[in-house]
């Protein structure tokens, strides 16, 4: 990924948005300032700061902005943000990476102090953070938080889990989108990553769900479906091919 090829395409995007005068000048001159004097204590600052200075509304971007986007980053993008995070995720990208340890440690700090809109845009900024291999544990730990501006942030639109999460992880990422009522078509690899075991909690779920008189979704049967044999194709589309309360046809 080249990083300041998207930073720079980031920060292009903000400064289209309406009445983004003041939240570019800011963004700038902050990121002028932090160049001469790189301390955590500003970098931090600023990235707690940002909303007050650059706004809250929903960006604006155009399919050949987007497309812009992906080109540089395959599977990102920053359609439905507010225009603080596309500001802090910008942020982010302007910590060198020269040092691992600083780098890693400043994130990690950043994550450990967050309240639930800095880790939204955390989250977000997950698949554009440099040595990706080292975000595997915080994403796990994405999963596992209650806040659903955060859950969204990691499982929808967010090609890091796919690519790096292990079975277990992006199996309990899938049924934890069931458990919370996501939109699970939005999970990047939701499809390609199905597995067995992933399959046989599916189905296990879709039993309890009819067991309660619950409607079954209807996506559990794409997880189900590359592991259908002759033995157990007629329960299985039976029970996860009819959508209705109690798996009765709709």
């Amino acid at each position: 990924m080249n990083s300041p090829a998207l930073s720079d395409t980031l920060l292009d995007l903000i400064r289209q948005q309406p009445d983004a005068e003041k939240a570019v000048a800011y963004l700038t001159q902050q990121a002028d300032a932090y160049r001469n004097q790189p301390t955590t204590a500003v970098f931090y600052r600023v990235f707690t700061a940002i909303p007050r200075f650059v706004g809250k509304q929903t960006i604006r971007i155009s399919p050949e902005q987007a497309q812009e986007i992906q080109s540089l980053r395959n599977g990102f993008t920053v359609e439905g943000w507010s225009l603080d995070r596309l500001a802090r995720v910008w942020w982010l990208l302007q910590l060198p990476a020269d040092d691992p340890a600083v780098y890693v440690s400043t994130i990690e700090n950043l994550f450990k102090a967050a309240e639930m809109n800095e880790l939204a845009a955390l989250y977000s900024a997950i698949p554009v953070l440099s040595f990706p291999e080292h975000w595997r544990f915080q994403a796990t730990e994405g999963v596992r938080s209650n806040m659903s501006p955060v859950q969204d942030a990691l499982m929808l639109q967010n090609p890091y889990p796919a690519e790096q999460l292990d079975e277990p992880a992006w199996n309990q990422l899938v049924m934890k989108a069931f458990f919370c009522d996501k939109p699970v078509e939005e999970i990047l690899g939701f499809e390609k990553r199905t597995n067995e075991t992933l399959a046989r909690i599916a189905v296990d779920y879709a039993h309890e769900r009819r067991a309660a008189g619950r409607t079954i979704p209807p996506q559990l049967w794409t997880l189900v479906k590359p592991f259908v044999t002759e033995a157990n194709r007629a329960e299985l589309e039976g029970l996860l091919r009819t959508h209705g309360a109690a798996g009765a046809p709709v």
